[in-house]
């Protein structure tokens, strides 16, 4: 798409400024941690911590990179008892994609970990957002958190960056940096990544009713390529009642042969294959789920990568929430909006949300207390954002969907609050790829899109008691 990226100085740029911070064995070859003889066991990720559980994931490989298959296995003990941590999780099955959830673990406690495969302790990655001091993976030590007072009511799933029809992950701009795609007679990846994020939400361990897709459901909005994602979408629930999406850039209205049997946007030049199947470009979506509103903005401009809000949806929004301000609101778009996302993320400001639509949205929530979170994808990271202004707003941005860290962020909401998790997808399938696109970005793509533990896991006490339960 080298109509929508940032330029090739500012790719370079910021690969080189996030070079220049890493320590320098982060930089030597595939980065194995603390060989010991034929096989490693590395990567290590505490990626989950919820109030009763956490997964961690890690790889076993050869010193040069070849995944190997073996056994997996989780050792536990409280952070403040004396005894060696013991068995909790094993599973013989051989796989180099470990993936070990621990459940029944008590909220607001600290505990001991051990990860191993084949005999071997699993380490982090020699990088920084999972090798400086004070990580979970670097102390071998998590605390669950505390969940909200009140009662539990009901989970919704942040989702975004799927990316149907794409093929080479990790091309921000005329083939730089290198990208990485699919290995040889395996399914694509997009398709591999929407299909596990579906069957995850499926599972009861999960307990999901709701899903929002907050945009790029697709790599170009071919015709093909919006049936595919929609056809999987209306295969695991219902529009609107379900799942709910909006666009991104990648779903835009396009121009080209491939779309001209679409509906014609305003300019009769562009054709909107994606308003075809889900909604007309520039409408805000509104819904509501057992009393929780639900917000969608079309924040896409035509050609760019950057986005915006045209004038008529910013005043549809000013007029639901004039006319409802304490209702709890959950809003969801694709570009980010505050001013410390744009200085944060790798393309800058013109990547992010127009700042004057932005500056709009901060004063709407201002007067409208019961907007509690903003949901945005696009940059596919896991990254929690201060408002520009002192509003009681949560901010979030979750990785995307279609490649490393692979997965979506669950909201599980209760009378007296909120807590939020990110959990990858769990198929062999999703593992292998994900796993395979970690090296993206020349390798740095953990430092950028993972997160920290932080902006994956956290809880935020606010009053929901007007919610229903399921």
């Amino acid at each position: 798409m080298s109509c929508c990226g940032p330029t090739r100085r500012r790719v370079l740029g910021a690969l080189a400024t996030t070079v220049a911070a890493l320590p320098v064995l982060a930089l030597t070859g595939t980065g194995p941690a603390r060989a010991q003889g034929p096989v490693v066991a590395t990567d290590l990720e505490v990626v989950t911590v919820t109030d009763t559980a956490v997964i961690l994931t890690w790889t076993t490989r050869a010193p040069d990179g070849t995944p190997v298959a073996a056994d997996t296995e989780v050792a536990l003990a409280p952070a403040d008892s004396p005894a060696a941590p013991r068995p909790v999780y094993a599973d013989p099955a051989p796989t180099p994609y470990h993936y070990a959830e621990i459940r029944g673990l008590e909220p607001g406690r600290s505990y001991r970990f051990e990860a191993r495969s084949g005999g071997l302790l699993a380490v982090a990655a020699p990088n920084l957002i999972t090798g400086r001091p004070g990580t979970p993976e670097a102390l071998g030590v998590v605390t669950t958190l505390i969940p909200p007072p009140g009662r539990y009511l009901r989970t919704v799933a942040l989702s975004n960056d799927v990316h149907i029809g794409e093929t080479v992950a990790g091309l921000i701009r005329q083939n730089l940096p290198p990208g990485v795609g699919q290995e040889p007679g395996l399914p694509p990846y997009p398709e591999v990544m929407l299909t596990a994020l579906l069957d995850d939400l499926r599972r009861p361990d999960r307990g999901v009713h709701h899903l929002l897709v907050a945009g790029d459901l697709t790599a170009e909005a071919r015709p093909d390529q919006v049936a595919t994602v929609r056809s999987a979408l209306d295969a695991w629930g219902a529009a609107d009642r379900d799942w709910f999406a909006v666009r991104g850039n990648h779903d835009r209205p396009h121009l080209g042969d491939d779309y001209d049997g679409c509906t014609p946007d305003t300019d009769d030049r562009h054709h909107d294959c994606w308003g075809d199947r889900f909604a007309p470009r520039g409408r805000l979506a509104e819904h509501t789920v057992g009393g929780l509103r639900l917000l969608g903005l079309d924040t896409t401009e035509l050609d760019i990568a950057g986005g915006s809000i045209e004038p008529e949806q910013l005043d549809h929004l000013r007029g639901v929430l004039t006319a409802d301000p304490d209702r709890p609101t959950l809003v969801y778009g694709h570009h980010p909006v505050t001013t410390e996302s744009g200085a944060t993320n790798m393309s800058g400001m013109d990547f992010i949300l127009d700042r004057g639509d932005a500056a709009t949205l901060h004063t709407l929530y201002r007067s409208a207390p019961g907007v509690f979170l903003h949901h945005a994808g696009h940059s596919h990271r896991n990254h929690r954002s201060r408002p520009d202004l002192p509003i009681p707003v949560d901010f979030v941005e979750v990785g995307a969907v279609k490649e490393y860290p692979g997965g979506y962020a669950i909201l599980r909401l209760y009378e007296g609050g909120y807590m939020l998790n990110f959990y990858k997808t769990r198929t062999e399938a999703a593992k292998r790829w994900s796993t395979r696109s970690r090296g993206e970005y020349l390798g740095l793509e953990p430092e950028y899109t993972l997160g920290s533990t932080a902006d994956r896991n956290y809880v935020v006490t606010r009053d929901l008691s007007g919610l229903t339960a399921a």
